[in-house]
């Protein structure tokens, strides 16, 4: 459809597009044209199977070379949600409970309120043919899936990166009647920020034999993950629980052993909140 008018200043806004080891360029390119279509700029490319840069994404793009020249390729997800405050994962099939699962619509809409509330925020879409792993869903606060038919519910991920983005757009032509976003007065901390306590329990667990085996920990660190980005800590509370974990670890022993005494009681030397 024709209609590129060049004179109009150019809308670049809105939240990051996080593609996970993308495989063609071909499609990287096509969703560039979608971002571009909708006002979106801030495309992350994570491990990209052909490399980067690529000259079929550029040939794809129909235009939206800025998009293509702008592009960031980082070798982690982690490293590309590292600045953003919120996110939704994409997915076209049921996940556990951990995390609340929205409409395109509704993701939208709450993609724009904390946007307009100087959060930083992000998609992320998963591979073209198997999606988004269960630890890298565990990364994101929500999950947002679309209506599509039972039977034939593929979506081409450029596709997918167009809904989110029209959605996108369309929850901005409504912001004068759209109510006030209800999120917390403090934003929530980046992601490095929680995957630092991450780490630091992790490290903790580990030091005290809680995972018994290779496959225990994969699964106990995701859902563990999985649970910890639920609440949309701020650095505040994140700054709290790392300082919790870290006085807890004082409790170890130098041998490796668990101290599980009583403390001793608090006498008049005693100051509250010193070993």
């Amino acid at each position: 459809m024709a209609g590129t008018d060049k004179l109009r200043p150019r809308i670049e806004e809105g939240p990051a597009i996080v593609l996970v080891a993308p495989q063609l360029g071909e499609n990287i390119g096509m969703v560039a044209r979608a971002m571009a279509n909708f006002g979106l700029a801030d495309l992350r490319l994570v491990a990209p199977r052909d490399g980067w840069p690529s000259e079929k994404a550029e040939s794809a793009a129909a235009g939206a070379i800025h998009v293509i020249e702008g592009a960031q390729v980082f070798d982690t997800l982690e490293a590309a949600l590292a600045d953003l405050n919120f996110t939704y994962a994409t997915t076209a099939r049921e996940r556990d409970g951990h995390k609340p699962v929205r409409g395109p619509v509704e993701a939208g809409r709450t993609l724009r309120q904390r946007f307009s509330g100087g959060e930083k925020v992000g998609i992320i879409f998963g591979r073209e043919r198997t999606g988004l792993h269960n630890d890298e869903i565990a990364l994101a606060d929500e999950l947002v899936t679309f209506p599509v038919n039972p039977s034939h519910a593929s979506l081409n991920l450029a596709q997918a990166v167009l809904l989110m983005a029209y959605e996108w757009m369309s929850s901005g032509l409504s912001d004068a009647t759209a109510p006030a976003f209800a999120g917390p007065a403090i934003e929530p901390a980046p992601k490095q920020e929680l995957y630092g306590l991450f780490e630091q329990i992790e490290e903790a667990l580990s030091a005290r034999g809680y995972f018994r085996s290779a496959g225990k920990r994969a699964k106990a660190t995701e859902n563990l993950r999985a649970v910890l980005t639920r609440p949309g800590f701020t650095t505040l509370e994140i700054s709290v629980l790392r300082g919790l974990v870290a006085s807890l670890d004082r409790f170890q022993r130098n041998d490796g052993s668990s101290r599980l005494e009583s403390p001793p009681r608090r006498t008049a030397r005693t100051e509250p909140g010193h070993d």
